[in-house]
């Protein structure tokens, strides 16, 4: 039996109300709408349905202006209609509202998703607006030199482009639009000496807490993004991850909780993804034991926070400010960041990241698991050994765990299926030396 999906809905009878689903239809990628269908897919006589036949597709030219397939089928004398809704490239209102087919939902656009939404429309995005009334002398002569220096070392832009004015560099960046004499939004924020002035919210915010509601100490960083990012880097490794220190054959060595690489690409990642239009600042919360980025964002359309952990392509949400940190060495542009973040945990023996997308929301979590940590979650002691095991050891057989618990074979079965699905998970096949890892680490590497 079909089911509902992105592209399929049923109703068992017809409502203008209905006008909404073909208005989110033809904003998304189009689909199909079966009037006459129950929500099991199961066929119910349409008694109007020859009537409905002519007055959808007229009401659909008035009302919506979208000229529409309707078709009509009999199965078992049962007649039904079959509403066929082409994506449009232009946007498409009901009565002034603008309504999203997303997976199975209907959505209403609002606020910044409607503004989003309606710039894509024009092949715009966020970040690509042009910023009347701002002038090229405004922006941080600092930032421009610091910017070139990074640059330089990249290797990501010519050396001509390196010897260019502030205007020509901009131009080269695509961030400046020479006919109209205007900056685009990614220019103020990156560049600007405050961006805040003109998009509130561009700033960042670290905490440290002992727990979810004890708050230890903060900073605001502020400025563009290029400051933004040198800075909070710079007080993640030195004030809120301070290194273990130890000499082996007289050379130092630091140890920090987790792997500066990963701190890099989640802190990154959040600033060229965020999405600046919510004016709502990134958020770095700082726990013993874990680390959390969040920012107000979202994947590209039909995507799962899976898709993170596998080869996947560069889809940025700010393209224009994605260029340019790409140019200067800070990202990627191939779609690999997240994959260097799992890989760099697994690299400092550290539990793997979490990746989270609940719209608006989007988070990056890294875990050291610890002994204390583990015991809040209620793990018992034989448990705990295990994780532990298996983060420093990276992978872990029935045999070690009859080891390292003393336990009977029967026993570190069941220690295992306890764990399995919620902190570890097979490698491979199973069978006789069934190994076992912690979960996530299956993906990515």
């Amino acid at each position: 039996m079909n089911r509902e999906s992105q592209n399929t809905e049923w109703k068992e009878s017809w409502r203008d109300d209905y006008f909404k689903w073909i208005s989110g239809f033809a904003n998304a990628q189009g689909g199909i709408l079966f009037i006459g269908k129950d929500d099991e897919g199961e066929v119910k006589h349409l008694p109007n349905a020859r009537k409905l036949l002519e007055d959808i597709p007229n009401k659909a030219r008035d009302i919506l202006g979208l000229m529409l397939d309707v078709n009509l089928h009999s199965e078992e004398d049962k007649e039904y209609l079959e509403i066929v809704v082409e994506p449009y490239p232009f946007p498409i209102s009901l009565r002034g509202k603008y309504y999203y087919r997303s997976g199975s939902t209907l959505q209403e656009l609002k606020g910044a998703a409607l503004t989003k939404f309606l710039l894509e429309r024009q092949g715009k995005k966020w970040d690509g607006v042009p910023v009347p009334n701002v002038e090229i002398s405004s922006l941080k002569d600092e930032t421009f030199s610091f910017f070139k220096s990074k640059a330089a070392k990249s290797n990501r832009l010519a050396t001509e482009d390196l010897q260019e004015s502030n205007q020509e560099l901009l131009e080269s960046l695509h961030l400046y639009l020479g006919e109209e004499k205007l900056l685009k939004r990614a220019a103020i924020l990156l560049f600007h000496p405050k961006p805040e002035k003109y998009v509130t919210g561009a700033y960042i915010k670290i905490g440290f807490f002992e727990s979810d509601d004890d708050l230890k100490f903060q900073d605001e960083i502020k400025g563009n993004l290029i400051e933004q990012a040198e800075e909070a880097l710079d007080l993640l490794r030195t004030k809120y991850d301070n290194a273990a220190i130890s000499y082996k054959e007289g050379v130092r060595e630091e140890k920090f909780t987790f792997p500066q690489d990963a701190i890099r690409e989640a802190l990154l990642n959040a600033i060229a993804h965020k999405d600046y239009s919510s004016g709502i600042p990134i958020q770095i919360s700082v726990y013993r034991d874990r680390i959390i980025f969040w920012n107000e964002g979202q994947l590209p359309e039909n995507w799962t926070v899976d898709r993170l952990t596998q080869k996947h392509p560069s889809k940025p949400f700010n393209p224009d400010i994605a260029n340019t940190l790409f140019r200067a060495g800070y990202i990627e542009s191939w779609g690999r960041g997240t994959i260097k973040i799992i890989n760099t945990c697994k690299e400092h023996k550290i539990a793997p990241p979490i990746f989270s997308n609940n719209p608006p929301d989007f988070q990056v979590e890294l875990i050291k698991f610890s002994e204390e940590g583990l015991k809040e979650r209620e793990l018992k002691d034989e448990l705990i050994k295990i994780v532990l095991y298996v983060q420093i050891n990276e992978t872990i057989t029935n045999s070690k765990v009859q080891r390292i618990c003393e336990v009977s074979k029967a026993t570190a079965t069941r220690y295992l299926k306890e764990l399995e699905g919620d902190l570890i998970e097979k490698m491979g096949t199973t069978g006789v030396g069934t190994v076992y890892v912690l979960k996530g680490f299956n993906k990515g590497s």
